[in-house]
């Protein structure tokens, strides 16, 4: 079985389940400005607060699907979303730290 979002079979779409279980942040998007400026605040928040964690962008469709969120950028932190259809700025980035 596919999912009715993204014409992607059963197997893609559990490959992108290990998303959801992926320590660090995950960008969703389609790799537009609004995605690279939220990565790049993400980034800056994490060096700010001296942390190190697996930043990453992603744009593969069938993955963002599994997520079931509707507006892009999104912002997932530890397999969570944490925020979507905005750009956070890196103190509002800080509280999900």
């Amino acid at each position: 079985m596919g999912c009715c979002c993204s014409n992607a079979d059963a197997k893609t779409v559990g490959a992108a389940e290990k998303y959801k279980t992926q320590k660090g942040f995950l960008i969703l998007g389609g790799g537009c400005k609004n995605c690279h400026a939220l990565m790049q605040n993400t980034i800056d928040a994490l060096a700010e607060m001296n942390r190190e964690e697996n930043v990453e962008l992603v744009t593969d469709f069938s993955v963002i699907a599994t997520f079931g969120i509707m507006s892009t950028p999104a912002l997932v932190h530890d397999g969570k979303v944490v925020s979507y259809g905005k750009v956070l700025t890196k103190e509002q980035i800080k509280k999900f730290i």
